[in-house]
């Protein structure tokens, strides 16, 4: 397992009216958070505010190529982005206490806080496909290039986590500065992770370390 201190590129905000940063997800144009009340739109390059669909938004937030997807208290809408319309529900397997969200793969899947797991379920019924455990809590979670990374934040600690999706071994480790907590998590598919504050109206782009070629 290789640990390293994260590399934080830059940080977007704080926004007026936004005291904590939920889920986090990215359009590939945009970078979309939840912030309370409502799922909020950034410009990655100079953090200008795009636009905002209003609605329950605390917890994961997740984009398939085509909607949104948002953890509304113990629901995942699926959004159209362009009117803020919300086209279907289903359940979120956590009952109330899930956490990230992302889609890969054909699925949803769902970070569980204090379960310590991760539930890849099906994005028309809500069915659970399986159930990846961590051992620390579990709060973004995000796919990029075949690997499954989750963040953490319990106290003061927080860091960002590739695991193995069979086992939940813990694969790689990026830690961030002690007193910065990790809430949402997206990755922007090359070199970013987007890191939501949750203790702050703030996202953070991450450096996500390159692989030795050997």
């Amino acid at each position: 397992m290789s640990t390293t201190e994260a590399e934080i590129i830059r940080e977007y905000g704080p926004y007026p009216g936004v005291e904590q940063v939920g889920g986090v997800t990215f359009d590939g144009k945009a970078v979309w958070f939840a912030a309370g009340d409502a799922i909020r739109a950034i410009d990655p390059e100079d953090g200008r505010m795009l636009g905002a669909i209003e609605m329950a938004a605390h917890a994961g937030t997740a984009y398939d190529g085509r909607h949104l997807f948002q953890i509304s208290e113990d629901s995942i809408h699926k959004i159209d982005p362009a009117s803020g319309a919300v086209l279907a529900t289903i359940p979120a397997p956590g009952n109330g206490g899930d956490s990230g969200l992302t889609w890969a793969e054909g699925s949803l899947w769902v970070g569980e806080y204090r379960g310590k797991q991760i539930h890849q379920i099906d994005p028309e019924t809500g069915a659970v496909i399986r159930v990846v455990r961590s051992n620390r809590m579990v709060t973004g979670v995000t796919w990029v290039d075949g690997e499954l990374w989750h963040g953490t934040w319990e106290g003061d600690e927080s860091d960002l986590r590739h695991i193995d999706p069979a086992t939940g071994a813990v694969l790689d480790r990026i830690v961030m500065p002690r007193g910065i907590g990790v809430s949402g998590l997206e990755s922007d598919g090359a070199d970013r992770f987007f890191c939501g504050d949750g203790q702050g109206g703030m996202v953070r782009a991450v450096r996500r370390p390159r692989r030795d070629p050997r």
